[in-house]
């Protein structure tokens, strides 16, 4: 047993002796004088370590760079964690005997890791003593099946409400928001006068005669107004205790409703109390499984699925502290039909504010936690299929993902489905991890499909996710109860699915390792949404969409990597993966920050590709939305229309995957291992292809049939000393693993 498990074990028994939680912070005290001085010395080098990462404020890295030689070995077999998991649903009467079949069950298929979800009518209650036993016994016996767990952090969804504990324990930390209190319609010359509670912060009154918005002062405790000629509505914005609705297995009534209160995302101590009764009670009762048979934990769209506009108390001081000016006045104009220029730029100025701390206090106090415990935390947030839909309950994706371990989003309601349009959102969540050196993305696949996919069709929706970087499966559909044979129906039960479980095993074991390729980034438009300019997602999609048609693989990045996070190196910008984008596209776009505009130009200058797509100005935004002046912007690429022309495309750097004939429904991902390129292909048409492909890259030519786990050697030809030809013949929603070895003699 190594050193560091040796110390967690010893601290985990010594808690559990003295019947107490220690804290992180508190561990080094804990540690008795008779303690060797070897396992000292090793504890001391551990903490010291990890302090000195945590300060650094740097992502730690996990990027594995292995030869072929060296993934081979395990390409047959590959380690458990990268097996499909079942999201392992805990209904009825679950006990010992059923925990065993549903392992066992899952085993013989192929399915080496779940992620246990609390469920309805369990023996023992969520979060009670029981229940942790309960868990306890099942951690173990998954650890005797050679089994890997995630523990989902909530008793249902979405993650925050820790089933109940929050609002009866600590009501003063549930979720809050700014709404509407009161509306009066009034005419030209009619007043209004009436005292004013204390959680009224803003007035606005809106004139539908001319469709214009002004702000109404609140002179202290008293609003008296007169109307100016025009019909009004006069509205007062107030902030109020209210939650989203949330789902919790200790409802007594079973629905989707408000009774088990969300915390306050955005409130650090709320996420201190949430974590409290969930991640350190399960690190008091099975921590010394954190890292070896517990891998992480699971959280569910934690997000404002409300009517308003999210609120912590301070959030105003914090927002003049960053932004300089006193957002309160405005508050009420974030609630009209039709705001001014200024008005909409004070709303991105509070997006970008309660974005930040949602991320900040809820996010990374999770991951930070996770990391500093040897676990991942895996979380997907809520309509990332719909930009702008999230945008406006969780401010940002690429923001709130920036220090989550793995994460992911999920395909559900037939957001991808053959035949359907080109849907690109699962690349939003493997361009995260690629952006910030995280080593995996993982998709939420099958719940709420109606009608439920058949075999070929579940298998043609992961390999489409997979195709576009995700690297880590969770597939729904299998509620564990006291009956029955662990729920497995549809597609799960089929004697080829355990087949199709390892195929799965082996295409996130082999996309999981080396750098990812992609030359090409295409920045997202979030500031532009902000502004209410949602037709920049719709526009930003469709060239996503016909990059793809095109094999010109690509990233999705935000503002903040071009930034602080992205280095320029040789003409090319570096993310924390060791990726190198050549070329950088800019959709059409309302707003950039004035930092991300100097490092484009900067980046061209040094060599790399700028595209500008449907931009002539933008704002430019150096601390403020609201004072930032309209600039010219001009790169060397300048397309005036709002599309992906042939003009656009014949800029781009060279593609490291090119087809002798045009074919849209090939898609492929391309990763670079030690001395060897990877290529995925899915042909995601109904047609069969026979098709010439050169492959960037040099050496022997292998395909790695991920079904049977076998490798052999294919015909290759040669291309200017730096690629290589080969003939694809692909059926119709079949997959190929082409790997390029300059390393085989």
């Amino acid at each position: 047993m190594n050193h560091k498990i040796l110390c967690k074990k010893y601290f985990f028994r010594k808690e559990r002796e003295k019947g107490e939680i220690c804290s992180a912070q508190n561990n080094l005290k804990a540690i008795p004088k008779n303690l060797c001085s070897r396992l000292l010395f090793t504890l001391l080098i551990m903490l010291s370590f990890s302090s000195c990462n945590s300060n650094s404020g740097e992502p730690i890295s996990r990027i594995s760079y292995p030869s072929a030689d060296e993934v081979a070995k395990r390409f047959n077999n590959p380690p458990p964690e990268y097996s499909i998991s079942f999201y392992w649903g805990w209904n009825g009467d679950v006990t010992e005997e059923v925990i065993k079949r549903d392992l066992d069950n899952f085993k013989s298929s192929n399915v080496q890791v779940v992620t246990l979800e609390p469920g309805y009518h369990m023996p023992n209650a969520y979060l009670s003593e029981g229940w942790f036993e309960d868990v306890k016994t099942a951690v173990q016996l998954a650890k005797e099946r050679d089994m890997k767990v995630y523990l989902v952090d909530e008793g249902k969804y979405p993650s925050g409400f820790a089933g109940g504990k929050i609002v009866e324990e600590a009501p003063e930390l549930c979720m809050k928001i700014l709404t509407v209190d009161t509306t009066f319609a009034l005419g030209g010359g009619e007043k209004v006068s009436l005292p004013l509670t204390d959680n009224i912060v803003s007035a606005a009154a809106f004139n539908q005669t001319n469709g214009k918005t002004q702000i109404v002062e609140l002179n202290g405790h008293e609003l008296n107004w007169s109307a100016p000629d025009g019909d009004w509505q006069l509205f007062l914005v107030k902030h109020i205790m209210r939650s989203s609705p949330t789902r919790s297995v200790n409802n007594p009534s079973g629905g989707k409703d408000r009774r088990h209160a969300l915390i306050d995302y955005m409130d650090p101590r709320a996420t201190g109390k949430f974590m409290e009764v969930t991640h350190e009670k399960y690190r008091y009762h099975m921590g010394e499984e954190f890292g070896e048979t517990i891998l992480g934990f699971r959280g569910d769209e934690p997000d404002y699925s409300i009517s308003g506009v999210p609120y912590t108390p301070g959030i105003f001081g914090e927002f003049k502290k960053h932004k300089g000016y006193d957002v309160k006045p405005y508050i009420a104009t974030l609630f009209s039909p039709n705001p001014t220029e200024e008005q909409k730029r004070v709303k991105a100025d509070y997006w970008e504010v309660w974005s930040s701390l949602f991320a900040n206090n809820f996010f990374k106090i999770q991951a930070d936690w996770c990391e500093s415990h040897d676990l991942d935390y895996l979380v997907h947030l809520n309509h990332e299929e719909n930009m702008t839909g999230l945008i406006r309950s969780e401010g940002d994706y690429f923001k709130n993902m920036r220090t989550v371990q793995m994460p992911g989003i999920d395909a559900i309601w037939h957001q991808i489905w053959p035949g359907d349009a080109n849907p690109v959102f699962p690349k939003y969540a493997s361009s995260s991890a690629h952006m910030n050196g995280k080593l995996r993305s993982f998709t939420e696949s099958f719940a709420a499909y109606d009608p439920r996919p058949g075999f070929d069709e579940a298998k043609w929706i992961l390999n489409q996710q997979l195709v576009r970087g995700i690297n880590m499966v969770e597939v729904m559909f299998v509620p564990a109860s006291s009956k029955g044979e662990s729920g497995m129906r549809g597609w799960l039960a089929r004697e080829d699915f355990p087949a199709v479980a390892k195929y799965i095993q082996r295409c996130c074991y082999l996309l999981s390792h080396g750098v990812p390729a992609a030359q090409l980034a295409v920045l997202f438009p979030t500031t532009s949404i902000w502004l209410g300019d949602n037709e920049t997602d719709k526009i930003a999609v469709e060239m996503m969409q016909g990059l793809l048609k095109t094999q010109n693989d690509f990233d999705v990045i935000d503002e903040y990597s071009l930034d602080s996070l992205l280095e320029i190196q040789n003409g090319s910008f570096i993310n924390k993966s060791g990726q190198e984008y050549a070329a950088i596209i800019i959709p059409p776009i309302r707003a950039m920050s004035a930092k991300a505009l100097s490092r484009l130009k900067e980046f061209e200058k040094a060599g790399g590709i700028v595209i500008s797509i449907g931009n002539e100005s933008v704002l430019s935004i150096g601390k403020t939305f609201l004072d930032a002046p309209e600039v010219d912007i001009s790169f060397e690429v300048n397309e005036p229309s709002n599309r992906l022309t042939n003009r656009v495309i014949a800029a781009l750097p060279k593609s490291d995957f090119i087809l002798e004939k045009p074919c849209e429904y090939i898609k492929y991902t391309h990763r670079k291992w030690k001395g060897a390129d990877l290529y995925f292909i899915f042909n995601e048409g109904e047609d069969s292809q026979d098709l010439n492909v050169t492959l960037s890259g040099k050496g022997k030519v292998q395909v790695w049939d991920a079904m049977s786990g076998k490798i052999k050697e294919i015909p290759y030809k040669e291309v200017d000393g730096k690629s290589v030809m080969v003939n694809l013949k692909i059926d119709a929603w079949q997959t190929a693993f082409i790997v390029v070895d300059k390393l085989k003699k």
